[in-house]
């Protein structure tokens, strides 16, 4: 009698316990598989080829698409090599070339702002970088001398906004900071030696003049275009020109590792930690940034999921930059617990719509492009997943 007992009860827990599921672990291989997969289906769909993916209206599921001379129109193409790259899908590689060709003519017309290198650099430069045709190498340097005629020697750094010079003089944002990898991979692939000089004055005027000392950004500095003196720092697209805008912030972490990792000047690799560090200090409990961390709203204010991608690629880039193992394990870290944060039902669209990510926000103080997806957003997960998942292949 005790034995059937015994066994009844054992039954019982059996039965109890099987339902339960395992955690599901979080893995960069699973989630770029996912995502290839999803963005392979997406751009079959898509007829034409200049027409950019650029955001997902709320309740909507289809992509709003913009023209090639949108600030955006390289990252689809980006999104698509990447794509490629963690597939080796030659579907997704004639997509990717199917989309980058159109953003060509962005490298042969007179520059209509600073976005040339997010323009060009991610849809040409990780093509060049996954194909080695010569014919997106021309590209890239003609685009390259092209963003360089925004450079103005009396105050140093890119014009941003020629649109807006006579509002602001010569404006220069830290979004900026991004565009340089294109100046100083073109000053080392054939172009002009002063493309590299360009890009180091620049980021040592954002150093200078948009980095704060309480270590936040400025979006915008605004100097006298005639005698190059600084005007002013003040905000665009964050809450007040003292708050901290998340995707500002991330900008100049990953602006200035690069630009550290290129030049070797260890006062940018600095001020990539500092920003670094006040960010990571500065985030919520789940991870995610709002949209900007002086919001008095919070926590019933928007998120950020795309400053959340920039960062996950600004950290990792760090951990490889620092030479202290403490500092290496601190960012890594903190970059694969965003991606996995970003990989979870909250963020991860599943089958909600076409994008990867949701939770983006473009331009809160415009109403603009708020709590939705935005293509960058996908480009840096797609980014920091490729990044993580290569680190973690070198360290095992």
């Amino acid at each position: 009698m005790t034995r059937l007992f015994l066994i009844a009860i054992s039954l019982v827990m059996f039965a109890c316990a099987s339902p339960q599921k395992k955690e599901t672990v979080f893995s960069p291989s699973k989630m770029l598989d996912l995502s290839a997969e999803k963005i392979k289906k997406t751009s079959l769909e898509l007829i034409n080829s200049d027409e950019f993916l650029r955001n997902i209206p709320k309740g909507k599921i289809d992509w709003k698409v913009v023209g090639v001379k949108d600030w955006c129109s390289g990252f689809w193409p980006g999104v698509l090599w990447y794509a490629y790259e963690a597939s080796g899908d030659e579907e997704l590689r004639a997509e990717a070339e199917r989309f980058t060709a159109p953003v060509k003519k962005i490298a042969y017309t007179a520059a209509l702002d600073h976005d040339i290198g997010f323009q060009v650099y991610c849809s040409f430069g990780n093509g060049y970088r996954l194909t080695g045709n010569e014919e997106y190498k021309t590209v890239l340097l003609a685009a390259a001398d092209t963003l360089a005629t925004l450079y103005n020697p009396k105050v140093g750094s890119i014009l941003s906004w020629p649109i807006m010079v006579e509002e602001m003089g010569h404006n220069t944002i830290i979004d900026n900071m991004m565009n340089l990898e294109l100046l100083f991979w073109a000053s080392k692939n054939g172009g002009s030696k002063e493309l590299y000089n360009i890009a180091e004055s620049h980021a040592k005027v954002t150093m200078k003049y948009i980095v704060r000392p309480d270590n936040a950004v400025y979006h915008v500095a605004d100097f006298n275009q005639d005698t190059g003196e600084f005007v002013k720092g003040h905000t665009h697209q964050g809450l007040s020109d003292e708050s901290m805008w998340a995707r500002g912030q991330t900008w100049g972490i990953y602006g200035f590792a690069m630009s550290y990792r290129e030049t070797g000047n260890k006062e940018f690799l600095n001020t990539s930690i500092k920003l670094a560090d006040h960010f990571l200090e500065k985030l919520p409990e789940d991870g995610i940034p709002y949209w900007d961390f002086d919001d008095p709203k919070i926590p019933n204010t928007p998120k950020d999921a795309s400053a959340a991608g920039v960062a996950a690629c600004g950290l990792l880039e760090l951990s490889v930059l620092v030479e202290d193992k403490v500092l290496k394990e601190k960012y890594f870290n903190a970059a694969k617990k965003s991606l996995e944060i970003l990989s979870s039902k909250e963020y991860f669209s599943g089958d909600k719509n076409k994008a990867l990510l949701l939770h983006s926000t473009g331009h809160l103080p415009n109403d603009s492009e708020v709590d939705v997806p935005i293509i960058y957003a996908d480009y840096y997960y797609m980014e920091a997943l490729l990044r993580l998942k290569k680190l973690e292949a070198k360290n095992n």
